[in-house]
């Protein structure tokens, strides 16, 4: 199957559309409790394939969506990265969910990164947003080191709507001169 969207490389990380053949993996991370407490909670088999439909989905129907983020060295699936912007969001969002094994490996920091960067340089975002439970502290600590500030909380959409979420933010001009361009 082809690609629905852009492929994004960084040093060591392939961003690419999710495709069917990403749903075991997934299915493992959204079966981890500790990995899924922040990113929708454990989900049995059914409800990943319906997740991992929304985000293919989405580059149908927004033009964008999450991507599959590749370990190059060994193709190993690591999570999911990207602008998120479902009905009812409270922004311009870069979501992140990376597998345990991605931990600590500075991986998320780089792959938000360049999808802030498609966001800012390609979809012409004039803001990014991070939606952060406030017991996430790995998900905060990347939020600043990404130079993120605290903007407001914000209630989820359903069927999410029981959650208030910490949103962390910055402007696209904030980012441009953080990076240097």
């Amino acid at each position: 199957m082809a690609n629905i969207g852009p492929t994004l490389e960084t040093d060591r990380l392939i961003l690419r559309p999710p495709r069917a053949e990403d749903f075991p993996f997934m299915c493992t991370m959204m079966a981890d409790e500790e990995t899924a407490r922040f990113i929708g909670g454990v989900m049995e088999p059914p409800v990943v394939w319906r997740s991992l439909c929304a985000l293919a989905g989405a580059w149908t129907i927004r033009g964008y969506s999450m991507f599959s983020v590749i370990e190059k060295s060994t193709g190993d699936w690591l999570g999911r990265v990207g602008p998120w912007q479902p009905e009812g969001w409270p922004g311009t969002e870069i979501a992140y969910g990376l597998t345990r094994t991605a931990h600590g490996k500075g991986y998320a920091f780089e792959a938000v990164s360049a999808s802030i960067d498609y966001a800012v340089d390609i979809l012409g975002w004039d803001e990014i947003i991070h939606c952060i439970d406030k017991k996430n502290a790995p998900s905060l600590r990347l939020a600043d080191k990404l130079g993120a500030r605290w903007l407001r909380e914000a209630q989820a959409p359903a069927p999410y709507s029981d959650m208030y979420w910490q949103v962390y933010g910055q402007s696209a001009d904030e980012w441009r001169a953080r990076r240097g361009g």
